[in-house]
């Protein structure tokens, strides 16, 4: 295993930074293309991804570009590195899957550079290369370890029936699920997801994340998924029924409840993203937590706002937990107090004006617009990046490679 790069690598792959940034989606298109014609990796990939709007390979190509980019302060990119070991666990990437990315990945550098890749150039990418393969290999064995260690923890994939479908809002329903073996299931860190290899009949096997939606109970699971509209895999699954049997691995993630909260914690969420911070308030209530908890949460108004009722039955009976819902459009016939407590959006001014800032740890989770204004406004106002936690929504959280 290489344990450090050489200097000639590092000059040779920051030499390359100005060609990534002129032609960097090309080369992953070329890449994406190569692997998708690979049978034993194409099935890894969320191909819904790589459609018009290219949001897999611009995540991806941005991901190429920070590491070249950083390729000498490796050290900046460690949050990075852990959350791509995560979801490769949760995708059941295993070291025998890297092989096949390297000779994509420097077969379209070759391609689309052509004379300009020289033989030097490629040696150098593969040497950096899997000198950060061989850092996640070494994570992901741990964490597969740990999982098939942990009391109902298991490896691959497991089959789950569907034992309850409950519908939440006029797009949300949750889907509790059982393991078809009878067996107990480990206990997840509030805020982790599960990954599911679908198999809807005619497409392509289809790979999801979806994020525990209650707190760990060593028996069953529950996800509660919003139905987009183009969704496949969320609409196929909003037609099944209980009995359904779905593949599921093991709990992943690195956003999560850190422990037992010694400060004030805000839950904040908008839309779908409420579902990790539900189960991050079942656990904080569970045990009795003595912290102040605030759970705001933002969606389009009563429709829409999911599992509202269960929210507040949660804060009466926990020790001291604040709830505030705000609709941004609330329907006619909504009151305020009943349906909603602030019609609008949660601005940058009453998160900062009624939530303690000053000592608060944050846990946000929504589409990239609120998770953009929210880090920003708290980061702006001076809440340490150690006290502001978050989940990202979308292809981003699909890297299978770096």
């Amino acid at each position: 295993m290489t344990q450090t790069l050489s200097a000639q690598t590092i000059a040779l792959v920051k030499a390359t930074v100005p060609a990534l940034e002129a032609h960097g989606m090309e080369i992953v298109h070329e890449m994406y293309a190569r692997m998708f014609r690979d049978p034993a990796i194409r099935d890894l990939f969320n191909q819904s991804h790589h459609g018009a709007a290219d949001a897999q390979p611009r995540a991806l190509t941005g991901a190429i570009l920070a590491y070249a980019s950083n390729i000498e302060n490796l050290g900046a990119l460690a949050p990075a590195v852990e959350r791509i070991a995560q979801k490769h666990v949760g995708l059941q990437i295993l070291p025998e899957h890297y092989p096949h990315v390297a000779e994509a990945l420097l077969g379209a550098i070759r391609h689309v550079l052509g004379e300009a890749a020289t033989d030097e150039v490629l040696a150098a990418w593969g040497e950096a290369y899997w000198f950060l393969a061989n850092i996640l290999i070494a994570r992901e064995t741990r964490l597969y370890g740990a999982q098939v260690e942990a009391a109902g923890g298991w490896n691959g994939w497991r089959d789950f029936r569907i034992e309850e479908v409950i519908r939440e809002s006029s797009v949300i329903k949750s889907f509790v699920l059982r393991p078809v073996d009878g067996g107990p299931v480990m206990d997840h860190k509030p805020g982790q997801y599960l990954t599911f290899w679908f198999e809807i009949p005619g497409h392509p096997a289809a790979k999801r994340n979806y994020s525990i939606s209650a707190a760990p109970n060593g028996e069953t699971y529950r996800i509660s998924v919003k139905r987009e509209p183009l969704g496949l895999a969320s609409g196929w699954l909003h037609e099944q029924a209980p009995g359904t049997v779905l593949k599921v691995a093991a709990p992943a993630g690195e956003f999560f409840l850190d422990g037992r909260p010694t400060r004030p914690v805000v839950l904040l969420s908008g839309g779908v993203g409420l579902t990790p911070m539900v189960a991050m308030l079942e656990s904080l209530v569970a045990e009795g937590s003595e912290v102040t908890v605030h759970y705001l949460h933002g969606t389009h108004d009563r429709d829409t706002h999911a599992m509202r009722a269960h929210v507040r039955a949660l804060a009466a009976q926990g020790r001291d937990v604040r709830v505030t819902d705000f609709h941004q459009t609330p329907l006619a016939g909504e009151v305020v107090g009943r349906d909603y407590d602030i019609a609008g959006l949660i601005t940058e001014e009453w998160l900062l004006a009624n939530t303690p800032a000053a000592t608060a740890d944050y846990y946000i989770c929504g589409p990239r617009p609120f998770l953009r204004a929210a880090v920003s406004a708290l980061s702006l106002a001076g809440v340490a990046s150690d006290r502001i936690h978050y989940e990202f929504f979308g292809p981003a959280d699909e890297l299978l490679a770096a």
